[in-house]
């Protein structure tokens, strides 16, 4: 993808529940979307060090 506003014209997974509720359904989320994050293990231990000593 060269142009940067290509993504934002394709389309937005579904969602679950309203207003402040509303978040993407699961169900309907693929790697496109962005879901994978292989680094999120250790973003968390970094972040999150007082779970580590507990």
């Amino acid at each position: 993808m060269t142009d940067p506003l290509d993504k934002a014209t394709s389309k937005a997974p579904a969602t679950l529940g309203e207003g402040c509720l509303s978040r993407y359904d699961p169900e309907e989320l693929s790697p496109e979307d962005g879901t994978e994050f292989p680094d999120a293990a250790e973003l968390w231990k970094q972040t999150h060090p007082q779970d580590d000593a507990e």
